[in-house]
């Protein structure tokens, strides 16, 4: 993708983001940037930044990290700009302080503007003679074209596989003769509305969007093994304000989604039926919060601040009651996920992992493992050298992504770059159209 640069506020609608799918890598790992890079990573409760830098031995080490509170933003959108800007300021300042270096553009977590996940299969005539990279790149235009949709712009276009007329499962066709040439592809799209948000809001940060990255997809580059991914395995990202879900098989992405519910409407739920302030409530969810009852809990008593009354005003609830108020609301969470994985069947593999703050929450392993019949564990990022330990574990899962994404790791589709607006793309066209001829 091609940075958008902050001063491009003009642009037309169809013109916000790259309109092409990101360049393609090679199953080893895409380009790796030459000098320190950037990621945001903007959430629902916090909002994250990371500076990191590929060193010789070509894995990235961070430079600088800052984290802020998560304000203006709801479900994954912004919902303030003023509020969410001077959030994303301080993140960003404090990485940047820490790394001694100016961001200019970051690569951004694709929360927003409610993105859907759709499989497309595609056919092209070859005529008998051996694939080039000009028929790859007219089956993935043509796949880009068939998925494109008014009102929404394509963020990632993703082929899985190639068939060479009857030779199925394919990963780089070029050099294979074949009449036709097929591909199966994934595409991830989002609401052009929510994204010029998006860009509007890090314009007044003066920073550009280098690149935008589904955010489940970027925790499952954080916390999978490659052997779940080969075998089949879903991730849930439960964030403060959404549940993103994604279903790797076969070594990719098959399918992502985002279910609107997350840990801060278990937080309000708390709050609004024991009458406490949301910060409160929040407080008694991290330090007394079970997603499973315990004989203990009718006994234990719980201090509770009510709304609007005086500081010393406490008022004493049992943890039970606390408790009865979590499990429904992460109960109907993994409800709506099994649903959405009956339609994948065995494909899906048996195992799950959960990432991001919610999933943090003691017995939600257990209540996940029971309602969606699967094999569960708690997904902690990769270890990065230089990343504080406070940002090792699950809430931080996108963040870490993000990072490794943006410097090369992660991406298995192979290295076509279809964007033929770049210069020289005319003149390449031509040569390929004559060399296809002889």
């Amino acid at each position: 993708m091609n940075a958008i640069s902050p001063g491009s506020a003009t642009r037309s609608a169809n013109q916000i983001l790259p309109d092409q799918p990101e360049p393609r890598a090679r199953p080893r790992g895409g380009p790796r940037p030459s000098g320190p890079f950037g990621i945001l990573d903007i959430g629902t409760t916090k909002i994250a930044c990371i500076i990191g830098r590929v060193e010789s031995d070509g894995t990235p080490r961070v430079l600088g990290f800052g984290w802020q509170r998560g304000q203006g933003v709801r479900a994954g959108g912004i919902v303030d700009i003023e509020q969410a800007e001077r959030a994303i300021r301080a993140a960003v300042g404090a990485a940047e302080e820490m790394a001694d270096t100016r961001l200019r553009a970051v690569t951004v977590n694709l929360s927003c503007g409610q993105p859907e996940s759709r499989l497309f299969n595609v056919r092209w005539p070859v005529g008998g003679r051996a694939v080039t990279e000009m028929d790859v790149r007219r089956v993935l235009l043509e796949g880009r074209a068939r998925a494109a949709s008014d009102g929404r712009q394509i963020i990632h276009a993703m082929p899985l596989n190639f068939a060479a007329d009857d030779t199925m499962g394919v990963d780089d066709p070029r050099g294979l003769f074949c009449d036709t040439l097929s591909a199966r592809m994934h595409v991830i799209d989002a609401t052009h509305s929510a994204l010029r948000t998006l860009q509007a809001c890090l314009q007044r940060c003066d920073l550009g969007i280098t690149a935008l990255v589904s955010a489940p997809m970027a925790a499952g580059i954080a916390t999978l093994v490659e052997d779940e991914k080969q075998l089949g395995a879903t991730v849930l990202d439960m964030g403060g304000g959404t549940t993103g879900m994604a279903v790797f098989a076969e070594g990719q992405l098959l399918h992502t989604c985002q279910l609107p519910i997350g840990g801060q409407h278990v937080t309000n739920d708390i709050a609004r039926l024991l009458s406490t302030p949301v910060a409160h409530a929040e407080r008694l969810k991290t330090l007394f919060g079970s997603a499973q009852s315990s004989p203990d809990d009718e006994r234990e008593m719980l201090p509770v601040k009510l709304v609007g009354e005086a500081e010393h005003q406490i008022a004493k609830v049992p943890r039970k009651a606390v408790v009865g108020i979590i499990i429904p609301r992460l109960e109907e969470t993994f409800e709506m996920v099994r649903e959405r994985l009956e339609g994948f069947g065995s494909i899906a593999g048996h195992r799950v992992v959960l990432t991001g703050g919610a999933s943090q929450l003691q017995g939600v392993r257990e209540m996940a493992a029971t309602i969606l019949d699967r094999q569960v564990r708690v997904g902690r990022p990769t270890s990065l050298r230089g990343l504080p330990e406070s940002a090792a574990g699950p809430a931080f899962a996108t963040s870490v992504g993000l990072l490794s994404w943006a410097s090369g790791e992660g991406r298995t589709a192979m290295d076509i770059d279809i964007d033929s607006d770049r210069p020289g793309g005319i003149l390449r066209r031509i040569v390929n159209f004559l060399r296809d001829r002889t």
